[in-house]
């Protein structure tokens, strides 16, 4: 790898690891969204670790290899498809930071991320730029495709806030104690996810707490390689946090993806220790609801049948299949229906519908065919970023069911 390298800063030898253990097999192209759309090698995890290993040691010129960087998903999809067990991840996040340091972007497409850097991990911010945005949506056919793909992507009407006090008491014999991440964006499009996850937490004898201070995980700046202000996110939840609780809990995907690359992010700095511990103790909320098991009685008024559409970045990245499922199978009057294709992303990822809004619009609209042919009542997913663009897709078809997150379900079936 190229000596210049902050070794601290940019993980270079996990990323040196990753590159190593590849073995070009080609397990991954199968797995690999955009492998198969476009039907590239260098659109493969295969052909993006060449580029970045030629890119790192200096042989070609990292903007040759940035359009295909900049494609990829980061489903990680190609992770448990590896027989070789590569750490994709660790090889894109740090990459695409490295990338970040030298990289000249066009100055449309700056102001776009800089824009989404200073909006969308603020839910205040964000909430302002949404209701301008609005009344913006008839210049979608101007405006460039990102700017395009940002306001087709918000709702025709933002839902009311739904304020939680910062600690909602368990009911009945309390079991444990709980902190609840808000998220950002989530908090705009969807408040109802939290609202209805705390108390269905409480609804099970557990303690929620909501603290105030609390905000971002960084997740999503970390996606896009912006690693210094998700660092600067991330300490903020630190410090908002109390040691005392059983578990920190994420209701979107990405953002418990995200955390539990924490250790990495703080490699070597004086946050190690803090950022160790609290990936740590963060999961999934339907992992720890399904770890401790349900308490309160769960029923749907008729007969309902469910689509679970897995996130990516928790099927994949996490390894969550079944939890999600054994939920769902506990509400009476449930049906669950399996999609072909189940484990093939969306198109969300993060940004990438505003980066790349052409593929993952045909993504997406794999992803609603699938659906549509197991004829489901409601899809429940466990991320905003996918039930965003499921409903997109969705909407263009007659008749097309609800989407919602699996909290909303399972809070609406307590009896």
């Amino acid at each position: 790898m190229r000596h210049d390298i902050k070794l601290d800063d940019l993980r270079a030898p996990e990323m040196a690891e990753a590159v190593e253990k590849c073995v070009h097999c080609g397990f991954c192209l199968a797995a690999c969204p955009t492998y198969k759309l476009l039907g590239e090698e260098m659109d493969s995890p295969r052909g993006r670790i060449y580029l970045m290993k030629t890119a790192l040691e200096g042989r070609i010129d990292p903007a040759d290899a940035q359009p295909y960087i900049d494609r990829c998903l980061g489903c990680m999809a190609c992770v448990p498809a590896c027989p070789s067990e590569v750490a994709y991840g660790d090889l894109l996040v740090g990459y695409r930071a490295w990338q970040e340091q030298e990289r000249e972007r066009p100055p449309l497409e700056a102001a776009t991320r800089k824009m989404m850097i200073e909006t969308l991990p603020y839910p205040r911010r964000f909430r302002l730029a949404a209701r301008a945005g609005k009344l913006g949506k008839w210049l979608i056919p101007a405006l460039p495709p990102a700017f395009a793909a940002m306001l087709d992507l918000l709702p025709a009407n933002l839902p009311p806030p739904q304020p939680l006090p910062e600690m909602l008491p368990a009911r009945g014999e309390r079991r444990g104690a709980v902190a609840l991440l808000p998220g950002c964006a989530q908090q705009v499009l969807a408040p109802g996810i939290n609202f209805a996850a705390a108390r269905l937490l409480a609804a099970n004898g557990l303690e929620v707490h909501l603290p105030r201070a609390a905000g971002c995980c960084g997740s999503i700046l970390l996606h896009i390689g912006a690693e210094q202000e998700a660092q600067a996110l991330a300490r903020r939840n630190f410090a908002a946090i109390a040691d005392d609780v059983d578990a920190i809990l994420t209701t979107a995907a990405g953002c418990g993806s995200g955390i539990k690359d924490y250790p990495l992010l703080f490699k070597s700095q004086r946050d190690a220790a803090a950022a160790q511990a609290f990936a740590a103790k963060t999961m999934d909320f339907s992992a720890y609801l399904a770890g401790i098991g349900l308490r309160a009685p769960m029923q749907l008024p008729a007969a309902t049948r469910v689509v679970y559409q897995d996130a990516c970045h928790l099927l994949h990245a996490q390894g969550q299949r079944a939890e999600p499922r054994a939920l769902l199978r506990e509400v009476g009057n449930l049906q669950l229906v399996e999609i072909a294709n189940a484990d093939m992303c969306c198109g969300s990822a993060g940004t990438y519908n505003i980066d790349h809004p052409e593929i993952a619009s045909q993504l997406g609209a794999r992803k609603a065919e699938a659906i549509l042919s197991a004829q489901p009542d409601v899809v429940v997913s466990g991320n905003i970023g996918c039930i965003t663009q499921i409903r997109q897709q969705l909407a263009r078809h007659e008749g097309a069911p609800p989407v919602l997150h699996i909290a909303e379900l399972l809070h609406s079936a307590l009896t």
